[in-house]
Order: structure tokens, then sequence, then C-alpha cells
């Protein structure tokens, strides 16, 4: 090993050793936190935003994340690290990246390893990253870091291997994700140019030495000016990819788009785009395709510039479930929880043929549960109707999921949902050919992802009510709603 290598190395591991040592100060007061979620992933300090290098490497899951240990607040990225046998209990593992290198580090406000991916590449975990320097040039490229033990990761002694953008690209120029086909591998990376997000194509034989093939896919004007974390894979006869657009300096809601991929020509042609998740707070989901051939995607669940209680106690930001991708036809993504979280279930409980007029309740609801209600519409007269969570006694604190059968919508109100930020989200769902709607929620201590129909559409949002606020109602207006069939279970916590 060479001198510089050596002195690479070190430099990083000092880096890293400096994290780890803040993680094992404070993670302890950390578990103390009331807003802590019993089974999402959650760093062990700090802030999180985006999930990174989604992998199975040797018979284990691993999950790496955009990280700041030191404050509850964004600030220059590491790549936490955790894995699991099971995607549903996890165990933290140390800091796997830090910024270290003049392409990952700097005196600025800006920097670090910014979000990528993982690829198992013979025996070695490889992880793919942007590195980051505010006011560098360029700002943004890419690089890699080997692992032969899948914990202790080294980077490249040659990075950058993209050390500059192409001519169809700009600056904004980050997010590699990498897979491979017919033996060669491929990335994309987010970036834009002339007010269109682009997904930027690239192919290499050793992951190293990177030929720019080209735009993928673009904005074809309406889906945003930058895209971030492109994500682009095979599903079934299609391909898929998955964009997380800004406007300006906004960050919007993700979609996907289905379409062909033809390698030969480097270029993905859309034919049908919808959005991924309605809620405020799902952004730069990544997936992977685990051991059984599941298409899994985990995405942030918070969002860019918004009220986050939990900076108060130091700590910011969680993860999704996992959420198993299945194309329906050519038009769909379905979004199905992994079945692995069946595994947390007790506490059952079950209700048939329920007919509620104004409102029906349970007191005290687990606020780690799992509901599924199917409405049966034939036999339902209101105009409106739904589910209130995690009430208050005086009912001033309450969650709305409202289905409007008219317009064939369900809403989400979390305008009296605690301390956490406000807002209605809106998705349209379609009624059954038996005439029922099924509403799946998984429930935490301060999340909320409600599943339509088999996770045709889905809606994420936080939510930070009072500790006290337990009741669960079913209600309706001007008229009676019919249930066939209600089920729900506590979940156990996967934290110690």
């Amino acid at each position: 090993m060479s001198d510089t290598v050596k002195a690479i190395n070190l430099k990083h591991e000092e880096a890293k050793n400096i994290a780890n040592q803040e993680i094992n100060r404070r993670k302890e007061s950390i578990k103390k936190s009331r807003y802590r979620l019993h089974y999402h992933f959650m760093a062990p300090v700090g802030w999180i935003n985006d999930p990174n290098g989604l992998v199975q490497y040797k018979g284990e899951y691993h999950l790496f994340y955009q990280f700041y240990p030191y404050d509850a607040k964004w600030g220059p990225m590491h790549w936490g690290h955790g894995k699991s046998t099971d995607l549903v209990h996890w165990e933290h593992l140390s800091v796997a990246l830090a910024p270290s290198e003049d392409y990952d580090s700097g005196e600025v406000t800006g920097y670090g390893c910014f979000s990528g991916s993982g690829v198992v590449n013979g025996e070695e975990l490889v992880l793919i990253y942007t590195g980051h320097v505010d006011n560098k040039e360029p700002m943004q490229v890419q690089c890699i870091a080997t692992s032969k033990d899948g914990i202790q990761f080294e980077k490249y002694p040659q990075n950058p291997v993209i050390d500059v953008y192409p001519e169809d690209g700009s600056p904004d120029f980050r997010d590699p994700k990498v897979w491979s086909h017919d033996g060669k591998w491929f990335m994309v990376v987010g970036s834009h140019k002339n007010g269109k997000g682009k997904a930027l194509l690239y192919v290499s034989n050793n992951l190293k030495d990177w030929a720019y093939v080209g735009v993928a896919a673009e904005s074809d004007g309406t889906q945003g000016d930058m895209w971030e974390c492109p994500d682009l894979f095979p599903l079934q006869d299609y391909h898929v990819l998955l964009v997380s657009p800004m406007y300006g300096k906004q960050n919007e809601k993700p979609f996907y788009v289905i379409g062909d991929m033809d390698y030969e020509t480097g270029v993905f042609t859309q034919q049908l785009a919808r959005t991924l998740d309605y809620g405020y707070d799902f952004y730069a989901p990544q997936t992977f395709e685990d051991d059984k051939g599941r298409r899994i995607m985990i995405g942030w669940m918070e969002k860019w510039l918004t009220k986050m209680p939990s900076q108060e106690h130091g700590w910011a930001g969680a993860m999704t479930i996992p959420r198993e991708l299945i194309l329906e036809g050519s038009t769909i993504v379905k979004q199905k929880p992994v079945t692995e979280l069946e595994n947390l279930r007790t506490n059952e409980k079950h209700y048939d043929s329920l007919v509620v007029e104004n409102e029906w309740m349970i007191n005290d609801m687990d606020v780690s549960t799992e509901i599924m209600i199917n409405f049966d519409l034939h036999e339902t007269t209101a105009s409106l109707f739904g589910i209130q969570l995690r009430c208050s006694t005086d009912g001033n604190e309450r969650t709305d999921i409202i289905l409007d059968a008219a317009r064939q919508e369900i809403i989400l109100d979390r305008n009296k949902a605690g301390v956490g930020e406000k807002g209605i989200s809106k998705a349209p769902f379609t009624i059954n050919e038996d005439g029922t709607v099924q509403i799946r929620i998984f429930m935490d201590t301060t999340s909320v992802e409600v599943f339509v129909n088999d996770g045709e559409q889905v809606i994420t949002n936080r939510i930070f009510p009072d500790e006290g606020s337990k009741l669960f109602k079913l209600f309706s207006k001007d008229g009676k709603v019919c249930v066939s069939r209600m089920s729900s279970w506590t979940l156990n916590t996967v934290w110690d």
C-alpha cells in the first residue's frame, strides 16, 4: 500500500472515529425522546435525510443514509449505516463515509459525501456517491468507496471516478444510482439544463472507468427543472424511473414513469407518469432487488424546509417502512408493505359488518398500530366518511382520513394533528368492482402511512400529537357508512 493510500485511509478513519464518538456520547439521551418511532428506521442521533446504498450483501440488508451526527439539522454530510436480516429489525453500525478529501470536504458552508447507491461486485460492497464542495469547480463529482466486510469502507485513491459534468448537464450533478445489465455497470446521475431536469447515463466495465452515454430521460417541461435521486430499474416487462423533482428551490412530490429502456441507444422512452406518494413527508426514495426477486423501496419520511418538532430533542428524520413495488398491467406501480412487517403484529382485533352513523369510537388504540378497513360503498349512503386517528378526549386534536365517494378522493387532514406541520393531502382512488375501497394504515408515534386499494395510491405524513391522544373513530356525514371488515394489530417496537 502506497503512502498516499495510507494517508487517505488514515484521514478518513479519523473523521469517522470523531463522528462515532459523538454518536456514542449522545445516543442514550436521544432514546428518551417521546417522538421516537417504534418500527421505522431512525439514526441514533442527529439529522438524516436521503436513504443511500440500499443493497443486500452476504445475506443481510444494508441501509445507508445522509447523516449529520453533530446536530439535528443539515450539515456536512456523512453516510450513516444500518443492517438487518429481515428489513424490520435494524442494527446501527459505525459511520460508513465521512468528509475527508478535497472533493468532499472544505473550508466552506456546504460539503460532504452526498447521496448515492451501493452494489455488490464479487466479494466487495461498493458505494458510489457524490462528493460535494460549495464554490469548488466542479462543485459535484462522483466517487466510490469499497469494503470487503460491509462495514469498513475505504475511499478509492483515484477518486473522483467522474470528475466533470457533461455538456448535457450542469454543476448540479449528483445522486448516482448504479445497476448491472448484461455484464456492464450503468449509472444515472441527476442534473438539469435549460429548465429541464435530466437523468444522465454512464456505462462502465469496472465501476472505476466511466463513459458518458447521453441523456437517458428528461423532463417534458412540467416534471421539474432539476431531477434529484433518479432511480431506473426493470419491473416486470418494463422499466420504471423514479424522480424527486425540484422546481426552483422547492422540492416536490416524487413521481414514477413507466416506459422502455433501450440499452443500445441509452434512451428511456417515457410512456406514463404518476405521483409516487401524495403525502407531504416522502422524498428521495431508492430501490433495490433482493434475493427473493422483490423490488423494494424506502424513502425519506420528512421534507425540506418544514417544522420538525423532534429537532428540539436532538434528532430529525426517519425512513418509511420498506415497500415492495409491483407493476399492475402497464399503468400502475403498486406499493405493498413488505410481508416481514406482519411479524410485528400482536393484540389483533377484528370486526365484521359495521354500520356507522355519525361516529363509532375505540378507546385508547395503541400509537403503534396497523389497521385494515374495507368500506362497502354499495351499502354506504354518507356523502363523506372515514377515520379519525390520534384523537384527544375533547376532540380538538386529531388526524382525519376522509373519503369522498362522489369525487373518488381520499383526504388526509393534519391541521389538528398536534405541534408539527399542518396541511391537507389529497389523492384519487378507484372503487373496486365489488364496490369496496380498501384502506391500510400504518400508524407510528409520529407518522401515518396510508395505502389505498393494495397500494395503488399512498399518502405519507408526519404528525406530532400529544402522547395522550389515542382515541380512534369511524365517522360518517349525511348518512351511514358500511364497513364489511376491519382488523387492527398493535405493532411491536423494533428498538431497545
